[in-house]
């Protein structure tokens, strides 16, 4: 059983789009949100229970959209708990873990390109009691039109506090008999292709061991003309990991990833998948349109154009990266609360 939205404050479900209006009368409701829009709309809300992330893209109710115009809201059900809300900073971040209720779930937010991106992304699954609380998350970003000129930040409802270089997290103790249950839904498969390895662990690299044998990786991709759009694929202990490529400079030998490529890692270049949208459909179990939380990637929305389509029931902010304890890349998370 799946235990609904406390107040009634936005429909049960993943959540919806709303006017700067609707959300604002969420807010005075006193509902525990989760809230994902443009910067400017942000700065317009009042106070409240609600942890927020700056992204202009979205899988609405109506389906894929881009709009400055809209706030993405989500409830938690608070269920008579009140939540804790708690800048991380590259200083403190390794406490993420350990500062989450015993019985619980925290939801954590991320800007985009900053110090506590990058080590988040290379030290997250290191961290103390990470993998035993429930921890969902996403990377905040900005409309690609203002890349480099934007940074993206994060909004903390009980203070007004925007920053751009700390994480924030929103730690919700729950009832003993509910339980979070975290999927992720990942479309693509390792291709049957060269195994690649890198001799060291970072957001870029120059060279890689394809098939054992060291190789300029950019000259590599170039001379096998390969379609950057599909990230590599790792196996890390039975589920499926990616790494999206960022860019390729062949001019310069320098390949860029959107997460940490890893020294102890092997890769392959994905499969293709052809419908994207009707994938995610049918990649989703039975009982996921009683998710309470859901974000998928900027990447599928951009690649497997899903602007105007739907990715079955679910619905979300799509972001510049997805957090499911550690940092994904092209995958959608969804989080179902549960009693027993």
């Amino acid at each position: 059983m799946t235990i609904p939205p406390s107040s009634s404050a936005v429909p049960v479900g993943s959540g919806i789009l709303m006017t700067l209006e609707q959300a604002t009368q969420a807010i005075r409701s006193g509902a525990c949100l989760c809230l994902a829009a443009d910067e400017a709309l942000l700065r317009q809300l009042p106070r409240g229970n609600w942890i927020a992330g700056s992204i202009p893209y979205f899988m609405g109710q109506d389906g894929g959209e881009t709009t400055r115009e809209k706030l993405f809201v989500s409830e938690l059900p608070a269920l008579d708990a009140t939540p804790t809300l708690r800048w991380y900073g590259e200083h403190n971040l390794e406490r993420i873990a350990l500062d989450a209720p015993a019985h619980g779930l925290s939801v954590l937010i991320i800007p985009a390109f900053s110090g506590v991106h990058s080590l988040y992304a290379r030290q997250a699954p290191s961290y103390e009691d990470m993998y035993l609380k429930p921890l969902v998350g996403w990377i905040a970003g900005v409309h690609l039109d203002d890349l480099g000129r934007t940074a993206p930040v994060v909004a903390n409802g009980q203070t007004l506090e925007f920053r751009s270089d700390q994480a924030l997290a929103l730690h919700l103790p729950l009832p003993e008999r509910v339980y979070p249950r975290i999927d992720i839904v990942n479309l693509f498969q390792p291709g049957s292709g060269d195994t690649i390895r890198f001799p060291s662990t970072g957001f870029s690299a120059r060279e890689a061991y394809v098939n054992g044998q060291l190789r300029d990786f950019a000259q590599y991709l170039g001379e096998r003309a390969i379609d950057t759009r599909l990230p590599l694929v790792a196996d890390y202990s039975g589920a499926l990991v990616n790494v999206s490529f960022k860019g390729v400079d062949a001019a310069h030998g320098q390949v860029d990833f959107y997460a940490p490529v890893f020294d102890d890692v092997e890769y392959r270049l994905a499969q293709p998948v052809p419908d994207a949208a009707r994938a995610f459909g049918q990649g989703l179990p039975a009982d996921a349109r009683a998710a309470g939380w859901s974000c998928n990637c900027i990447l599928n929305y951009l690649h497997a154009n899903l602007q105007g389509q739907r990715t079955g029931p679910l619905t979300g902010p799509m972001t510049f990266g997805e957090i499911a304890y550690q940092l994904l890349n092209q995958t959608l998370v969804y989080v179902s609360l549960e009693s027993v």
